[in-house]
């Protein structure tokens, strides 16, 4: 079709859809169109602005490496990650444990028995005993699901950021027992500033965002016949809750820690000050399926 102006040439593009053999990809290139060119129509785009944002979607592809994810952080940055979230696990009188996936995911972490530690060298911080529990919508247990869990270091550093760390430090796979419960010790984690040196950082410094998340422990919970969910648990105490800049903080989320003093470990050779959190996981029938993972490899130095 030969263009005439603007209103055409979108007609044009959506005619060209029609063909799609798939009714969803259809309708998903369809509104995709319409809000692209509705976008730019509205903000009346420029030329040089067009130009500049061209080159953050592709500083955004050559920035995600197998150490890095910058297209998932900028999504998470955006507010996206949260929104499909919400959308498509539970209801409002019904939810789920279900939030961000997050960018520092690696798939194959090692297979551990419940109540072993996920530190794996030397790492500096209070020790952290975990309890947690799956159980479905209905409160019953869920017992047989494989529960991968990670978070940083108390520097602010997932392993796969931190060459300094063991590979999978802080990192385990864990399955529950019959009453849907899995245990592990690590340390407790701290906030931390995501990473600011590409397109998320331009874009928290535009809007005068700080680049801090929340304390947080996160979960993958797996298991045939229910839908496959990413958990983040935050931390009761810490100080920027309401402004995570990823925006996953949700209230049913948030884990209290319970410190402990003059009180004997779990393990005998934690002779400090140590804490101990408790969480159930809610999960809900639906499918099995694991996502792509958003790091595959350590960064080397």
């Amino acid at each position: 079709m030969i263009i005439q102006d603007e209103d055409q040439l979108t007609a044009a593009v959506l005619a060209e859809t029609e063909r799609a053999g798939d009714p969803r990809v259809r309708e998903i290139v369809r509104a995709l169109v319409r809000h692209l060119h509705d976008f730019a129509r509205e903000v009346r785009l420029t030329e040089k602005e067009f130009d500049a944002s061209l080159d953050i979607v592709t500083r955004l592809g050559r920035l995600t490496t197998p150490s890095h994810n910058e297209v998932r952080l900028m999504a998470g940055s955006l507010g996206l990650s949260t929104l499909v979230s919400l959308m498509n696990n539970g209801t409002e009188d019904s939810p789920t444990s279900a939030n961000l996936l997050g960018p520092f995911w690696r798939q194959g972490s090692p297979r551990m028995d419940n109540g072993e530690s996920i530190v794996r060298s030397p790492t500096e911080g209070p020790p952290l005993f975990f309890t947690g529990r799956i159980v479905d919508t209905e409160g019953n247990a869920v017992a047989g699901a494989e529960v991968d869990v990670w978070h940083a270091s108390p520097a602010g550093l997932y392993e796969n950021q931190d060459p300094e760390q063991a590979e999978w430090n802080l990192r385990g796979k864990f399955f529950s027992d019959a009453e849907g419960v899995f245990a592990f010790r690590s340390i407790k984690p701290s906030g931390y500033p995501i990473p600011t040196d590409g397109p998320v950082g331009d874009l928290l410094a535009a809007l005068k965002r700080h680049p801090f998340r929340p304390a947080h422990l996160h979960a993958l919970i797996y298991k045939p016949g229910y839908k496959t969910i990413a958990s983040q648990l935050y931390s009761h105490d810490d100080p920027i809750l309401e402004t995570d800049a990823q925006f996953g903080v949700v209230q049913r989320l948030i884990g209290t820690y319970e410190r402990h003093e003059n009180e004997p470990a779990p393990d005998p050779d934690v002779t400090e000050p140590w804490y101990s959190l408790e969480f159930t996981f809610v999960v809900e029938p639906g499918e099995a399926w694991l996502p792509t993972p958003p790091v595959s490899a350590q960064r080397s130095h």
